[in-house]
């Protein structure tokens, strides 16, 4: 049994894998076969989104892989810009004609406030109405589990204020480097499963010598380090590459990093994204 064979369970008693297939910068065109290289090495969890604009392509993946759909996790996210009840419905249907495939297993808002006002003003009132849309489309069936991505604690009590269904799950920045350990706290009291994504902070912690002489410790790259910690920190990992070999070395994570080393990098700071601190996500 390897890491790509264990599972959480949410809250409503969905299983989901621990660890899966990030698709952002994937292009539509190359998503299928990623889908489908990715499949064949055992990943059962594929995460995608509206934004991504490979919708299409990882549901031809998915639906040409050779594997059951009922044993594939695949999660979308409806676009941030979206704070609009009827706006979300539509979006919804989109995504499952997108993907070609009849229901979604995770369906999450992709943010609290659109990307061009990232952090910025209020769309609490938005973001209910999204909620109450996904609510909809879970109680119809066509979503078996719904969530929210970059929520932090203020927005999730928005949510839950009014919320039919509690947020089964909410998608982070989480890495060594950027660990939100209160906000980590916080979900697992209201039993939130956390997501770690850009586990391997989007590259940009391959050049702290740090990271990389307890990575050399331990026998294992600094990718496979920092996907075994955000999976010590009872996240899904969910680390973003089309290339197999690198699916490959991703999932040979079957090491334990010690609690002292767990604190270590649980307390690193300061990772420089570089040119991708242009993204919302990774500004300062």
């Amino acid at each position: 049994m390897t890491i790509l064979d264990e599972t959480y369970t949410l809250s409503n008693g969905v299983a989901i894998p621990k660890l899966g297939l990030g698709t952002w910068f994937i292009d539509d065109g190359m998503a299928a076969d990623a889908v489908r290289a990715a499949v064949q090495i055992g990943y059962r969890n594929i995460d995608t989104a509206q934004a991504y604009g490979n919708e299409h392509g990882v549901g031809e993946g998915v639906r040409t892989c050779g594997v059951d759909r009922e044993e594939l996790f695949v999660s979308t996210k409806l676009a941030a810009e979206i704070k609009d009840y009827d706006q979300a419905l539509v979006a919804i249907d989109g995504s499952l004609e997108k993907l070609g495939l009849d229901h979604i297993d995770l369906m999450l808002i992709h943010s609290p406030q659109p990307w061009n006002d990232f952090r910025g003003g209020d769309y609490a009132e938005g973001n209910r109405e999204a909620w109450r849309a996904l609510e909809e489309a879970h109680q119809a069936g066509k979503i078996r589990s719904i969530g929210v991505s970059n929520f932090q604690q203020h927005d999730l009590e928005n949510i839950l204020g009014g919320a039919r269904v509690v947020p089964q799950v909410n998608q982070l920045l989480v890495h060594a480097g950027n660990t939100p350990s209160e906000l980590l706290a916080y979900c697992a009291s209201r039993q939130i499963l956390v997501e770690a994504y850009s586990p391997i902070a989007h590259g940009a912690i391959l050049q702290n010598a740090e990271v990389q002489a307890m990575a050399d410790r331990y026998g294992v790259s600094v990718p496979q380090l920092c996907i075994r910690y955000t999976l010590q920190l009872d996240t899904v990992s969910l680390p973003k590459t089309a290339n197999p070999d690198h699916m490959r070395a991703n999932a040979g994570v079957d090491f334990e990093i010690s609690g002292d080393d767990m604190d270590v990098l649980r307390d690193l700071r300061d990772v420089d994204y570089g040119e991708h601190s242009a993204f919302p996500v990774y500004a300062k």
